[in-house]
């Protein structure tokens, strides 16, 4: 019998989605633990032993001084080495919310160019995510739309399902993407863009919800895959027919997708 995949979710001060992600990984098959930031840096080879890594969304470190900036640098002193090296085994990632916020400040996203080698040292990250052009927080489910072109593993089969049902939640006061013109069309023509909102909620460029590296392993977005695992969560759940809810919700469907790559991978 083939042990089911490993994965690990890093929890720091103000994480508060962290048991929601264990719960994904958990239903998608992988076996899951739980592990605080401050016992990861002390001992980074841990991660050696996993196949799946999870970047919890919340308030890490009360958001001090920008969303994430605390935790991503942390990553980039005490993990960058152990995650590239994860990286360049196969490792599927997921950073949600501020897990995104960190992957892009880690300067784990976008990643290198397809065919490239990650760099030795953490780099300078590419891209932002910013104050939505509100100036405020917003809590709601969206829309959303995968490219069925793009590499990414979490993504797949998102954009054959109904409109109804593609919705993920989201909730974030920093969740605006920027980048220059030239990075934007690079992300674009690299295949970096995964997700993308069907509407402008956040006055993200080019509506931008989610990047993955050119592997497509490593993926952030803002909306909450982990918040939609059970058809109840669905804001019109008592509306939905016995067709759509005997599949399972598309949240759930992301975390099943990684599963099965890493599981693939060491078949």
């Amino acid at each position: 019998m083939t042990a089911a995949p490993r994965a690990i979710v890093l929890r720091s001060a103000g994480t508060n989605c962290d048991r929601e992600m264990v719960r994904a990984f958990d239903m998608a098959g992988a076996s899951v633990d739980l592990v605080h930031l401050d016992r990861l840096c002390a001992e980074p080879k841990q991660l050696s032993g996993y196949d799946l890594i999870g970047f919890p969304g919340g308030f890490s470190y009360g958001d001090d001084i920008a969303s994430g900036r605390i935790f991503a640098a942390r990553v980039r002193e005490c993990l960058y080495p152990a995650l590239r090296d994860a990286a360049g085994r196969g490792v599927c990632m997921i950073g949600a919310c501020n897990g995104f916020q960190v992957l892009v400040q880690a300067g784990l996203l976008p990643g290198p160019a397809s065919g490239e080698p990650w760099p030795e040292s953490a780099p300078t990250p590419s891209v932002a995510l910013a104050d939505n052009a509100s100036a405020r927080f917003i809590d709601r489910w969206t829309g959303v739309e995968s490219d069925p072109a793009s590499p990414c593993v979490w993504t797949r089969g998102l954009d054959s399902l109904p409109d109804v049902t593609r919705v993920l939640p989201i909730a974030h006061g920093e969740g605006r993407l920027i980048a220059s013109p030239e990075t934007l069309a690079e992300l674009k023509s690299g295949g970096h863009v995964a997700l993308r909102y069907s509407e402008d909620v956040n006055g993200s460029a080019d509506r931008i919800a989610g990047l993955c590296d050119a592997t497509g392993r490593i993926f952030g977005l803002m909306p909450h895959p982990e918040r939609y695992l059970d058809w109840n969560r669905h804001p019109g759940a008592t509306r939905l027919d016995e067709q759509t809810r005997s599949t399972e919700p598309p949240g759930l469907t992301m975390f099943r997708n990684a599963v099965h790559a890493v599981s693939a991978a060491h078949a």
